[in-house]
């Protein structure tokens, strides 16, 4: 999964040393074998070392007792390293962000698969779910997008011109690289070989977890392969996340009928939510932490942007995480939707790597709702954010990169971006503190408790 974010240093390495000797003698092959091999272990360490990060700051917080998500206070951490480091030393704070370049990379490019696997699920968890709530969920998902679109970037207009501050150039972001021919043919060699194998062998790696995982991690990343390499006007109806969540969905289905098993067990096996014996939604789940640390590194990128344009971003940002949260709450009570229900849908608009620790503060609430409400939340926007925005005539880039972010967070931002690149920086900065301040406010026990109040 990682070999392009290992390639690019490599390559220019190479071709400066084809340009310096002139030749493709038997020292340059074996030079750029070696350039080769470091370029991967680089990318293994700096990813490996985030991880590892992340691990150890769960584990901490679980043996203190700690509700407050981990992996936030990670991010405070690497960030206000980063700050010092530039302050004091801003050599060691660029070598430090280059270093770790390769596994931010490798986040940034594998960022949709990790919202998958509650999706994936979503058939087990919706059982419970009578249709006239899941009426109920959808209109407030794709009314509360809309009201949040619109008062984030109202807010943020009326900010910019009292303020009056003048936009400049961003931080150019870089983009991750596409897939290759040759990342696909490869997870389709392991899909076909996993999958047969299971079915003569299920418990050839000692449980069916473990011995479906292969195969049900391959169809999902293939199906966020092809997802993402179709036309953009098949994109604006079929997301490359709902091809990667029909894609795992349709292997279950045909492999619980050749193996007899159904698919509900086979959905059971795809996610386990057990560390001993993990699935391969619990693989994609582990990155979700990973993604929260990252948000430092894109911050710290940022940050002459955000202190130049803090007035707009930060009044913005707040203002629309207090109205989302206390708007979902409102309008789930007026519209008599079951208040666990409502309690899971209350991140709509925050990414799932943090939706889901926030209503982890919360009894009672479906994870799976949760990861649903936030994925579809994002869809809408990834598909009407850009006509919506027109039509309230928000022209600054400014306004529409935070209220984009702000409402329907990476999707949206993945939108928006790719045809109005110089709204990207302000996505990114919203996209994390959207994520940031919403975790903030329900660790607060009194903003729980009026949040529960409101619902009822």
């Amino acid at each position: 999964m990682g070999t392009s974010e290992s390639c690019k240093s490599e390559e220019l390495c190479t071709e400066l040393l084809e340009f310096q000797t002139g030749d493709t003698s038997t020292e340059s092959v074996i030079q750029t074998f070696r350039l080769l091999v470091y370029g991967v272990l680089h990318w293994v360490v700096s990813l490996g070392l985030i991880l590892a990060i992340d691990f150890l700051l769960k584990k901490a917080f679980v043996a203190a007792s700690i509700e407050f998500p981990s992996a936030l206070f990670g991010m405070f951490c690497i960030f206000s390293v980063l700050i010092i480091l530039n302050y004091a030393i801003p050599s060691a704070a660029m070598a430090l962000m280059k270093f770790f370049e390769p596994g931010i990379m490798f986040i940034q490019r594998w960022l949709p698969l990790f919202y998958v696997p509650y999706l994936v699920v979503l058939p087990l968890s919706l059982k419970d779910i009578s249709p006239s709530s899941a009426i109920k969920i959808c209109l407030i998902v794709v009314g509360g997008w809309l009201a949040t679109l619109c008062v984030t970037g109202l807010t943020a207009i009326g900010v910019r011109k009292a303020v009056k501050t003048e936009l400049i150039d961003a931080e150019p972001m870089e983009k991750p690289s596409p897939f290759s021919s040759s990342e696909l043919w490869a997870w389709t060699g392991i899909f076909l070989i996993s999958f047969v194998a299971s079915l003569v062998y299920p418990t050839a790696l000692g449980t069916r977890a473990r011995t479906y995982l292969p195969f049900l991690l391959a169809s999902t990343v293939l199906g966020y392969m092809i997802g993402s390499r179709l036309p953009s006007s098949v994109k604006k109806v079929l997301h490359p996340i709902i091809c990667c969540a029909a894609s795992a969905e349709l292997t279950a289905v045909v492999f619980g009928f050749l193996s007899k098993s159904g698919l509900d067990p086979v959905l059971g096996y795809y996610l386990t939510n057990s560390s001993s014996d993990p699935g391969a939604g619990d693989i994609l789940m582990g990155f979700l932490g990973s993604v929260i640390l990252s948000f430092a590194f894109s911050m710290f990128k940022q940050r002459k942007l955000v202190q130049r344009h803090a007035a707009e971003i930060f009044t913005s940002v707040i203002i629309s995480s207090l109205f989302s949260l206390y708007s979902t709450a409102l309008v789930g009570r007026l519209v008599a939707l079951e208040p666990s229900l409502t309690v899971s849908i209350l991140p709509r608009c925050i990414t799932v790597a943090l939706a889901l620790s926030i209503v982890s503060f919360f009894e009672g609430a479906n994870a799976s709702v949760t990861a649903a409400a936030v994925v579809v939340t994002g869809l809408v926007g990834a598909n009407f954010v850009q006509a919506t925005l027109d039509k309230l005539r928000l022209r600054d880039p400014i306004a529409r990169g935070i209220a984009t972010a702000s409402s329907c967070h990476g999707l949206g931002t993945a939108a928006l971006s790719a045809k109005e690149p110089e709204a990207l920086p302000f996505c990114a900065i919203a996209y994390a503190l959207t994520g940031i301040f919403g975790s903030i406010l329900c660790s607060i026990p009194a903003v729980r408790q009026s949040l529960l109040a409101v619902i009822g």
